[in-house]
């Protein structure tokens, strides 16, 4: 299925990420999901959470700079070779991942993924894994 990924752009510099949470937590917002990237001069947060268009708003008037992006969130099985097999089948349809974020809990996983074509990778995912979506 396709989800709405919020990503905010932080200067690198100390307290950044708790001002994100504060007003997160500030607005009754819960973080499902997040990964963080850097460079040298900034830093890039993205993150999952239930009340996307609320979360956009608070973040935007606290003076974050957001954009929204649609992402594919998969479940899989928390095993050796359960996310090789679905990686194969995209790789197979030359789907390239331009990045992923994953978290598990016991017996499942959730994989956040950014696809270079989101309808094709959408497409593959139907056909070849349907319990995934």
């Amino acid at each position: 299925m396709t989800i709405k990924q919020i990503s905010v752009f932080l200067e690198n510099k100390s307290g950044r990420l708790n001002e994100v949470a504060r007003v997160l937590a500030a607005n009754g917002i819960n973080m499902q999901a997040f990964c963080i990237a850097e460079t040298a001069d900034f830093g890039l947060m993205r993150l999952i959470v239930e009340e996307v268009d609320k979360a956009v708003t608070a973040l935007r008037d606290a003076g974050f700079a957001v954009i929204l992006t649609e992402v594919i969130a998969i479940h899989c099985d928390n095993r050796p070779g359960a996310l090789s097999k679905i990686l194969e089948s995209l790789a197979e349809d030359h789907i390239f991942i331009e990045y992923m974020y994953a978290f598990a809990q016991a017996e499942q996983a959730e994989v956040i993924i950014n696809p270079n074509d989101l309808e094709k990778c959408l497409r593959v995912l139907k056909e070849r894994h349907p319990d995934i979506l």
